[in-house]
């Protein structure tokens, strides 16, 4: 049987889209690619119990839609899977649906956070086969795979057609899913070199990602897409000596940088035993470390220095608003007078901190969303930040943000389409043109005599000077993305 894992080209005008990996969708107009690493997961888990696996990333292969399509019925796999979310969900549909007129026979699965929010809805708009209900992929795509070729039973979790009714085989349970189990990446089978260099995390390449968690220990903020198949509760990770193993397995391929996407790395006694193994095997030498945190996740100073020692450098933090208001209402357990001291001991152990940030929320005036620029601007003139992500706030079903703006009629429109961040989906005092111009001041809070200076004196390598170089296109690329557009 052969299983086709699969991302189609979605052209739009609008550029490239950030699909998979990503907790929050947006187009591009210069290109990202991330590596899918559960997708990745799913295909080296199928490969090793004898099943002929295809990955087919026509996305970050830069392919058209019709060499990709036409690639796809060449190959005729039994099993086509696609990762879906909100924005291009009707996209996708239309896509599974002219796949069906070319190969009926083939069975297609559709997953994602979408899918896991609203599974029945794919089977009324589209000629889907399977729909995923829940994050493990790799676990979920085996069940259906020894299912049609052993006639084995679902695993919980999968709605599929019976009778020309949709039923689903049982709730899934996240903790009957070992990570220890899983086998490490194949990288070759699944063409780790195309996430490789266009990827703005990168100071050193070619780059490569892992993740030993799923996906966030707090997991409860209710913006956040991820937290429709990973709560907080359900937070499980591979051991620290298989996360060395597959680091020296990246060192091996050539790899200069890893970014660590678990949602927030693991902390505690798995944080301290991954970076001694780091030092004591001599992988910090070899290789660049990244990762997300929560500001206040590790209030240790000698914690950061111990990860600085393993070869850490861009540490991940979700400011997303300057407000206390705000983070109570989105659940982040961040006060704000924890966020320049959180960030503080982060630099003062010699890493490079980066905050993402969003803007409008639906309950935030003018004033509020100011408030958080301003933030940015203090941070970055006293050196406490190096980079910084802004977004548009987006209320993906399936979370409790989109939640509470249903029971409080706070939806603009229900189009998905219009859920990319190219306009204020939420009823708010900020328009659409506000919103788009805040999000553009926080991409230049960076831009202070002082924070300059700074980054000049800084430069030791030529890494140094191209990683500047690669920030600043993106910054500007950024700034295009947000563009105001009559």
């Amino acid at each position: 049987m052969k299983i086709s894992i699969s991302f189609p080209p979605l052209e739009s005008p609008k550029g490239v889209p950030l699909l998979t990996q990503n907790r929050q969708f947006q187009w591009f107009n210069s290109p990202t690619y991330i590596y899918p690493m559960i997708p990745a997961y799913a295909g080296t888990l199928l490969q090793s119990k004898g099943f002929e696996v295809f990955w087919d990333d026509g996305i970050a292969e830069e392919l058209s839609y019709n060499d990709w399509l036409m690639r796809l019925i060449a190959e005729k796999p039994d099993v086509i899977a696609i990762e879906t979310k909100t924005p291009v969900v009707k996209k996708h549909w239309q896509i599974i649906d002219e796949i069906k007129k070319s190969l009926p026979d083939s069975k297609i699965v559709l997953m994602g956070d979408h899918a896991t929010a609203r599974p029945l809805e794919s089977f009324e708009k589209c000629l889907v086969d399977y729909v995923i209900v829940g994050g493990d992929f790799d676990f979920m795509l085996l069940g259906i795979a020894n299912h049609l070729s052993k006639g084995a039973s679902l695993t919980p979790g999968i709605y599929f057609k019976e009778e020309r009714k949709v039923t689903n085989s049982g709730e899934y349970n996240l903790h009957e899913n070992k990570l220890t189990n899983l086998p490490m990446i194949d990288r070759e089978l699944t063409k780790w070199k195309l996430y490789s260099e266009k990827n703005g995390n990168f100071k050193h390449t070619p780059g490569s990602y892992m993740m030993s968690g799923r996906d966030c220990w707090w997991g409860r903020c209710t913006f956040c897409s991820w937290t429709t198949f990973f709560p907080g509760k359900s937070f499980r990770t591979r051991t620290a000596e298989q996360a060395l193993d597959e680091v020296e397995h990246l060192v091996s391929l050539g790899v200069k940088e890893i970014m660590e996407d678990s949602g927030s790395l693991p902390i505690g006694d798995w944080l301290i035993d991954f970076c001694n193994g780091m030092i004591e095997s001599g992988l910090n030498k070899k290789v660049v470390m990244s990762c997300n945190m929560r500001i206040n996740g590790i209030d240790d100073i000698k914690i950061w220095h111990l990860m600085k020692k393993a070869g850490f450098r861009f540490v991940l933090f979700g400011l997303e608003s300057a407000n206390q208001v705000t983070l109570d209402k989105i659940d982040k357990n961040l006060k704000i007078e924890e966020i320049e001291p959180g960030l503080k001991i982060c630099k003062e152990a010699g890493l490079e901190p980066h905050i993402t940030a969003m803007i409008g929320y639906p309950w935030e005036t003018k004033v509020d969303a100011q408030r958080t620029i301003d933030l940015a601007k203090k941070l970055f003139q006293g050196g406490l930040v190096d980079t910084l992500q802004a977004t548009v706030v987006i209320p993906y079903p399936g979370t409790p943000l989109y939640k509470y703006c249903k029971e409080n009629d706070l939806l603009r429109f229900k189009d998905y389409d219009r859920f990319d961040q190219r306009e204020q989906v939420m009823k708010s005092e900020l328009t659409t043109e506000d919103v788009k111009n805040f999000t553009q001041q926080l991409y230049k809070a960076w831009m202070s005599p002082q924070f300059i200076v700074r980054k000049l004196f800084s430069i030791r390598s030529m890494d140094d000077i191209k990683y500047l170089l690669t920030s600043a296109k993106k910054v500007f690329s950024h700034l295009a993305d947000f563009k105001n557009r009559k």
